[in-house]
């Protein structure tokens, strides 16, 4: 029987502390495609496996200035194309009451673009990854935290790279079959 591709190798830390620890010595020992697991958020983690930006303001950002375009462009058509009525004497374009509708689609369509940019940045929905093959990653969401590095990383090589998990004296280190 063939045995499947290696996704990557995982190590198993008891505290977050120790995760944090070997996630900055694995970023300064060179190694680029890393990945952490915690049952909470550590601070300074993602910093740690080399993660900094994210175009997720960006993205907010676009989806606020479409929403306030689209709501005052949707009150502006309305009252002075599709609607023109006159009421109390005000001029047709009275843009000072637009101002709710127009505040409201900035904030409806930006929460929108938070959730899809979310969702789209991090590839959710995700129902299969390979460290569910790893028996003991159920107790990610328990109280073990884990450190990975995949195989496609440029300085991957399975024997210096389960030795070097190995140095960061981890409870255990496993392979990732695809």
């Amino acid at each position: 029987m063939k045995k499947p591709p290696l996704y990557g190798l995982m190590a198993e830390f008891t505290d977050p502390q120790s995760l944090l620890d070997a996630a900055r010595k694995t970023y300064d020992e060179g190694y680029r495609k890393v990945d952490a697991f915690s049952p909470f958020p550590i601070e300074g983690l993602s910093e740690a496996i080399g993660f900094h930006h994210t175009r997720l303001p960006l993205i907010v950002l676009i989806g606020g200035i479409c929403g306030c375009a689209g709501g005052f462009g949707l009150a502006y058509w309305v009252s002075t194309m599709a609607n023109p009525w006159l009421v109390g004497g005000k001029p047709l374009f009275s843009w000072p009451a637009w101002i709710p509708v127009t505040f409201e689609t900035t904030v409806l369509l930006a929460a929108l673009s938070t959730v899809l940019g979310m969702l789209a940045l991090n590839g959710l929905p995700e129902p299969y990854h390979p460290v569910f093959n790893v028996k003991r990653f159920a107790l990610a969401t328990k109280d073990r935290f884990f450190l990975m590095i995949e195989a496609r990383d440029p300085k991957f090589e399975y024997d210096k790279t389960w030795r070097f998990l190995d140095t960061l004296q981890p409870r255990g280190v496993s392979e990732i079959e695809s």
